[in-house]
């Protein structure tokens, strides 16, 4: 896809203000929030439109917003050294059928790639592993569960020694899953394969960029990076 000029506005052809596609996408991949649910929310902010504008805005915007998060966000963490990652999988169910979300979370608990499969073996580890490696850089360390593809496709890849297991070392990944699937059951599970991986990655950098660890902060430092997120997703796509 061709980067945007920065003179073009993305939102030139659209009658709706700027302000209003921006709540949009935002109150809908931050919160756990149906089409629905943020139609009836915005109604009462005084902005009538329809569920399905909702969906058409979040299709349209919200890939482009989460590849500006995404691209800031790498340009701040591939020059760390001391970089572990945690991977793990997750079992989503597309009309039925079980699919596979692989997903990579680092050290301080942001998710840095999500891709899903059909299968569950080495040469979906494979393409799992060249897509986070060549977006993200290598990692000093990797912590993955006991599954038979991790350390396949890690030698094929040369990074084997860098492996690590062990009983709760884990945890983040496992942890990370949670966000995912409060908005499967709100969105009543997804319809496409394609659906998933768009709203998977999406979703995850949208997260990372309000995810301010409330717990392990104060209140004037919570409210700090809470408005400074803010204005951040102000400036982006303006």
């Amino acid at each position: 896809m061709p980067r945007r000029r920065k003179s073009d506005s993305p939102f030139k052809r659209f009658n709706s203000s700027p302000e209003a596609i921006r709540l949009v996408r935002m109150m809908y991949v931050r919160f756990p929030l149906s089409l629905r649910n943020v139609e009836d929310l915005l109604f009462e902010r005084g902005i009538e439109i329809c569920h399905e504008t909702v969906r058409f805005w979040w299709n349209r915007f919200g890939p482009m917003f989460a590849a500006d998060l995404k691209r800031q966000r790498i340009s701040r963490i591939r020059g760390f050294r001391n970089w572990r990652w945690h991977l793990d999988e997750l079992f989503v169910k597309v009309n039925g059928e079980t699919h596979y979300l692989w997903r990579a979370v680092d050290h301080g608990g942001e998710m840095l790639e999500s891709y899903v499969t059909k299968k569950w073996d080495k040469s979906a580890a494979l393409r799992f592993f060249k897509k986070a490696l060549k977006h993200h850089g290598s990692p000093f360390e990797i912590v993955t569960d006991g599954l038979k593809p991790y350390p396949s496709a890690m030698r094929e890849l040369g990074i084997e020694d860098r492996r690590k297991m062990g009983w709760w070392f884990n945890n983040r990944a496992e942890n990370s899953h949670l966000p995912l699937r409060q908005r499967e059951l709100v969105m009543q599970r997804f319809r496409r394969m394609r659906s998933l991986q768009r709203f998977a990655s999406d979703h995850a950098n949208v997260h990372n960029h309000f995810n301010s660890e409330r717990h392990f902060t104060d209140r004037q430092t919570y409210k700090f990076n809470c408005s400074a997120g803010l204005a951040e997703c102000q400036g982006l796509m303006a």
